[in-house]
Parts: structure tokens; sequence; C-alpha cells
């Protein structure tokens, strides 16, 4: 478990270096007072653990930046990739110029996973594919973050997916999607059309998403609140906020209608992870009776059964 008391901890990603876990967080002091001001003042945690239950703290990864800059309010969420020698780190931005409202995602390197160099900015929402915030554009912000790399399952390449919406007159908590971009070196991404469309059971924003094989099966996970999911996916899905689509080809898109969620009382941008060979979930405790915890718990040993996560 990971808990702080002088910090808010919540979402988190992880990669494996030997027998070393690492895992990369959100934090933000609880000093703040009210933990709903934490996402503008976020930044990227960092800790170390053999058995992903007690963990040593490192020094932050990532602050955020010195103004101007497109990521000088708070850096959220990414994913660690290895590749060549070198450790990639793939995150969220969000600036001071535009009250964090506008999300951007961007690089950073490291030659011993300890300490980062920025790169800068990778991309930003093409308005093409993907909508963009205005005062008018029906939702809250412009979601375009939670990038998660991975290699091409079957050739040469990367491939990046991330939370994004399409721009649409209506139904605004059912426009969240699965964001696509292809990368032939980690360095220069191109866009794709989304790998998922709004669904009648869907959802206002499609949140860090992972791909992991579960007993030999590929799954997307992702994670919605109950105030960002459409009518009918509430009133489908009362407890647990984690999802899974099953998927046989990763790149073919995804049924967002086909969801089905992990049940559990409070945890939020649930992660999977292979604790001697068997998949686990951890995330973060989110509310519970006395409001907004903000800690990681331990990890849950899972299993697949008819196209849902339950507990192992």
């Amino acid at each position: 478990m990971l808990e702080l008391a002088d910090h808010w901890v919540w979402d988190s990603w992880y990669a494996r270096d030997g027998e070393d876990h690492h895992v990369f967080f959100l934090r933000a002091s609880r000093a703040l007072g009210d933990p709903d001001r934490r996402h503008l003042r976020a930044s990227v945690g960092h800790a170390v653990s053999r058995d992903m239950r007690e963990w040593t703290l490192l020094p932050d990864a990532l602050v955020p930046a010195d103004s101007p800059a497109w990521d000088d309010q708070a850096t959220w969420t990414g994913s660690v990739v290895r590749h060549g020698g070198t450790w990639h780190l793939f995150y969220t931005g969000v600036s001071r110029a535009e009250n964090g409202r506008v999300q951007r995602i961007g690089h950073a390197v490291s030659a011993d996973i300890l300490t980062w160099e920025r790169k800068g900015m990778l991309l930003e929402a093409d308005p093409a594919l993907y909508e963009r915030y205005t005062p008018t554009s029906g939702w809250f912000d412009e979601a375009f973050r939670d990038p998660w790399v991975f290699p091409d399952p079957s050739g040469e390449g990367w491939h990046m997916l991330f939370t994004a919406r399409v721009a649409g007159p209506d139904h605004t908590r059912t426009r969240g999607v699965v964001g696509h971009a292809t990368s032939p070196d980690l360095e220069s991404w191109t866009q794709q059309k989304p790998l998922s469309r709004p669904a009648a059971t869907g959802f206002g924003q499609i949140e860090v998403t992972q791909l992991h094989k579960v007993d030999g099966q590929w799954v997307l996970l992702f994670c919605c609140g109950p105030r960002e999911a459409s009518d009918a996916r509430r009133a489908q899905n009362p407890a647990g906020d984690n999802y899974t689509v099953v998927v046989d080809d990763p790149l073919s898109g995804f049924d967002i209608d086909a969801a089905r969620p992990f049940e559990h009382e409070s945890l939020y941008a649930a992660r999977l992870v292979d604790i001697d060979e068997r998949p686990h979930l951890i995330g973060f405790r989110n509310i519970e009776e006395d409001g907004f915890v903000g800690g990681l718990i331990d990890p849950i040993p899972v299993r697949l059964e008819d196209g849902r996560l339950v507990r192992a």
C-alpha cells in the first residue's frame, strides 16, 4: 500500500526494471485542504518496490515546468516504456495560460529511470479527429490525455492510446472515445482515427486506458466516474468505475457498449500488473464514506470470467 501523510496519491502507472517494480503516480499536497484542488497542483511522484506492497519513495519524476510553458500548471497521467537502453515517459500537461482546460501530451527520457529530461510536447488534439475545448463545446475541458504507449503487437513501430472525445451536437456523456496515434521511433507521432465510437451505453470520457493480456486474452482497461457516464450506463452499472473490454485484435477497435465493470467500493484508475506471472489490479482509493481518500491499494489478484475481471 502506498499512502502519504502529507500528499494525496491518485492515478498511477508502472514499469519493471529487473526485480524492481517502479510506480509513477500523481501527487499533490494535502495542505490544499480541498481534494478537488489537487488536479491543478499535480506533479509526478515515483517509488520502487520488490513486491508492489511495500514502497520506497524516490525523488519526483516530473513537476510543472517554469512559466510560460504548455505544462506549467500541472503534470498528469502517462506511461513508461524502455527502448534501446532509454526509458521514455509519456505524460499529460496543462498550462496556466489556459486555466488547465486544454490538455496536451509530452515526452521525457531517462538513462536510469530516476532522473528525467523533458523532450517537449508531442501532440495536441487534431480538430479533424477529436473535440477541442470551447466555452460552448458542452464539456468542462479538452479531453486529450493519459497516453498509454506500447509496441506494435505484430510488427515494427509504436502505438499510443489516449483519452479523447469526438465532437457532436448533444449527448455529451456518450462522446468519449479511445484516441489513437502511431510512431516509428517514439519521437514523431501521427494522430489516427479513434479506436472506438460513441456508444449508447457510453461514457463522457474513457480515462486511463491500458492494454494488457489476461490469461492469454487481450483486454482494454479504462475508468469513468458515474458523473461522466451516460444515463444508460449508470442505470446498467451502479457499482464499479473500472471497466474491461475483451478484444481479439487490439488495433481493430473496441466495442465500448460491451464494457464490463470490475466491482469495487472505491477503486479508481486501476492498472493491470503481473505479479508472479498472474494478473493483479492496483489503483487508488477514491471516494469512501468520509470523502476522497487518495492512496494506492495493495494489488488484487484477478481473472477473466465472462468478459469481465473478477477477484481470483
